[in-house]
């Protein structure tokens, strides 16, 4: 198994929203192969919302409560993007 530094930090959290950590050195096992699916999907997910965001200031029509939606949505796709980049930080190479 991985040394205790070396646990990957999974896109997901569990209960009371406490990260998840996986304990493996197969990275094409099940679980890391689920994981990168899933940061993907994350990953994807952020790049519409991105997309549709950039046009909320143009509309004239947004009101307060669109306003708020689309800062819940950007802290939410943030939150994930920001676990996708450590766990893959966490995963680079160190130089010796």
């Amino acid at each position: 198994m991985t040394a205790q530094n070396e646990l990957r930090l999974l896109p997901w959290t569990g209960p009371e929203g406490k990260p998840c950590y996986l304990d493996t050195d197969d990275r094409e096992g099940y679980m890391s192969r689920l994981a990168d699916h899933i940061e993907a999907v994350q990953l994807g997910m952020v790049s519409e919302l991105l997309e549709q965001t950039l046009q909320v200031p143009d509309d004239d029509a947004a009101d307060l409560e669109k306003l708020r939606l689309v800062v819940a949505q950007l802290a939410g796709a943030l939150r994930d993007v920001l676990r996708v980049a450590t766990s893959r930080g966490h995963r680079l190479p160190t130089p010796e």
